[in-house]
């Protein structure tokens, strides 16, 4: 014997059975009972929530041989509906039979009497499927059918149907399932057939369900397929590529910290393994939910995608405010996904925006804190020489923090021009800001570190305490204002918002006291160039493009020099 689908096979065959839908069960039973039986129904709502199932149910309530209402499954009339094979249940496919021509056939065999039950029940699947013409052949005979016969007219999409045939049909809505109904029904089955299972495959299979239970049902059976009969969490992220629990959470926290090459090596990894982009969307968006939900109720039973441990363990680079501008942009990505021609490229752009959001400023009572802080700044006298006149000083360095400068001291006079992977400074007379063309910086993409960029990540923060300095105040705000792109043993990228603070940081006179700021921070002596958000976007999409056709420069053979000739 064919094998038989789970859906097909656990199909409910009584009300009782039905998984979900209590208010229509109810309601149908007790028009049953009062004999209240209307000529003519519409049950509508989402795939796979058992509308046809219940169409079905109603028909053997019609017609079984112990009476109106009962359900046996045993009887000739019960059997053949189970079977499919009763004389008097028709189904017909609105989708393939919507002509006017089917309709006047179905008119015509209406008016004979039953075969072998009570009722002809005629169920008309995907309904809105039929022309304007079925419908008004259709009209006269749905009002006044003959006594012996019950239509049952099923659709997803009620709007598409004429409202004259709407009103001469009780309308009942069916409704997504909720987790639990779910969940009870596949641990059902599961057991009768004997299958093992954890908490988390099952949570899987009815995030992946949507509210339906056939589709749940179908997953199960999918998966079981692909895995022999066993099932794991595993198995179901690789047959329906999507990604696990811990993965989007780590995708979030990059983003978080800011850390853009490691956000987009994971989309780049997502790309390749054919991830459902517009699920993983989805789901960060429900893992963010979540967390803001927690973040204030702190209420786990409200949790519906992630569990307090989850939660807890985001606060420590998350914040509230922050996750809900995120929240802001997925939805907007969710919204915009229907009106591109690339998904990929949209969910990539959503990332870089993702990234770019501000982290929610400090409370008054922190700031306070930072202020109290300066009282013991990281540059103090001993290493700054002040002047008595208001003329803004220069760092000394002391000789244990000796500075070597990797330009000339007067290098305001110079301006870099990029040949042979070499940055040359060289005497410029109009040009007074450094400006790096794009295969230069694709090199400096290609040795960054992520280490590098992490070390300065986990102290930037520190940049504030150089805020209120009297010398590199100004010069630690701009920079702090930015936040680091890419970086590399000498030489870090920034990325700005706006073009103006870009070509700020950019101007030749800058780079000195931007790079005693890094220095006195980081204990680090770097080149420090910026690029605005446009600028950036354009280069991480360069990038990208080298990456994947395969034409980005090796490593071995990049040597980047900061060279000074005058």
């Amino acid at each position: 014997m064919a094998y038989k689908a789970l859906y097909r096979t656990y199909r409910p065959t009584t009300f009782e059975e039905v998984a979900g839908q209590s208010h229509i069960v109810k309601t149908l039973k007790n028009a049953i009972n009062n004999n209240k039986i209307a000529h003519a129904y519409l049950f509508t709502g989402p795939r796979g929530t058992g509308k046809t199932t219940m169409a079905k149910l109603l028909a053997k309530a019609l017609n079984c041989d112990h009476g109106i209402g009962c359900q046996c499954n045993e009887c000739k009339n019960c059997v053949a509906i189970n079977e499919g094979t009763h004389p008097d249940v028709i189904e017909i496919d609105a989708a393939s039979n919507n002509g006017v021509e089917e309709v006047r056939d179905l008119i015509e065999r209406v008016k004979y009497g039953t075969i072998l039950g009570k009722y002809k029940v005629y169920i008309i699947d995907e309904v809105h499927m039929m022309s304007a013409g079925a419908f008004n052949a259709l009209l006269k005979t749905l009002e006044e059918p003959p006594e012996h016969v019950v239509f049952i007219l099923a659709t997803t999409e009620p709007n598409k149907i004429l409202p004259t045939i709407l009103s001469r049909c009780q309308r009942y809505d069916f409704s997504k399932l909720s987790d639990n109904e779910i969940k009870e029904r596949l641990k059902e089955v599961l057991s009768s057939e004997n299958i093992e299972y954890n908490e988390e495959t099952v949570d899987l299979i009815i995030s992946l369900s949507d509210g339906g239970m056939r589709d749940a049902l179908s997953i199960l059976d999918q998966v079981l397929a692909y895995s022999n009969n066993t099932l794991n969490p595993q198995d179901i992220l690789d047959v329906f590529s999507i990604e696990s629990k811990d993965e989007k959470i780590n995708l979030l926290k990059s983003i978080a910290k800011k850390d853009l090459s490691d956000v987009l090596l994971r989309y780049n990894n997502y790309i390749n393994k054919g991830t459902d982009i517009k699920r993983l969307t989805n789901d960060l968006l429900q893992i963010l939910k979540d967390f803001v939900i927690f973040s204030n109720i702190k209420n786990e039973e409200l949790l519906s995608v992630i569990k307090k441990d989850d939660a807890r363990s985001m606060q420590a680079f998350l914040n509230n405010k922050t996750a809900l501008k995120m929240l802001d942009e997925l939805m907007n990505a969710i919204k915009d996904f229907k009106n591109v021609n690339t998904v990929n490229t949209l969910f990539e752009i959503t990332l870089l925006k993702l990234v770019e959001i501000e982290s929610s400023k400090q409370s008054k009572e922190e700031e306070q804190n930072i202020k109290e802080e300066i009282i013991e700044p990281v540059i103090t006298k001993k290493n700054v020489e002040v002047k008595e006149d208001t003329e803004i000083e220069k760092i000394t360095p002391n000789k244990e923090e000796k500075q070597i400068s990797l330009f000339d001291e007067d290098i305001k006079q110079f301006t870099p021009v990029i040949s042979n992977n070499i940055i040359y400074i060289n005497n410029s007379r109009n040009d007074q800001s450094f400006e790096l063309k794009d295969d230069q910086l694709v090199d400096i993409m290609v040795i960054s570190k992520k280490e590098i960029k992490r070390e300065l990540l986990n102290k930037w923060n520190d940049i504030k305490k150089l805020t209120l300095h009297p010398v590199l105040g100004k010069t630690a705000t701009l920079l702090f204002d930015g936040h680091p792109l890419v970086a590399s043993k000498n030489i870090l990228i920034m990325e700005y918002q706006t073009n103006t603070l870009a070509e700020k940081v950019n101007r030749i006179e800058m780079q000195n006291s931007l790079q005693d700021v890094v220095f006195n921070v980081f204990n680090r002596k770097m080149f420090v160039y910026a690029l605005s958000r446009i600028e950036s976007i354009k280069f991480q999409n360069l990038y990208m493009n080298l990456l994947q056709i395969g034409k980005l420069p090796k490593e071995a053979n990049i040597t980047i020099d900061l060279v000074g000739d005058k």
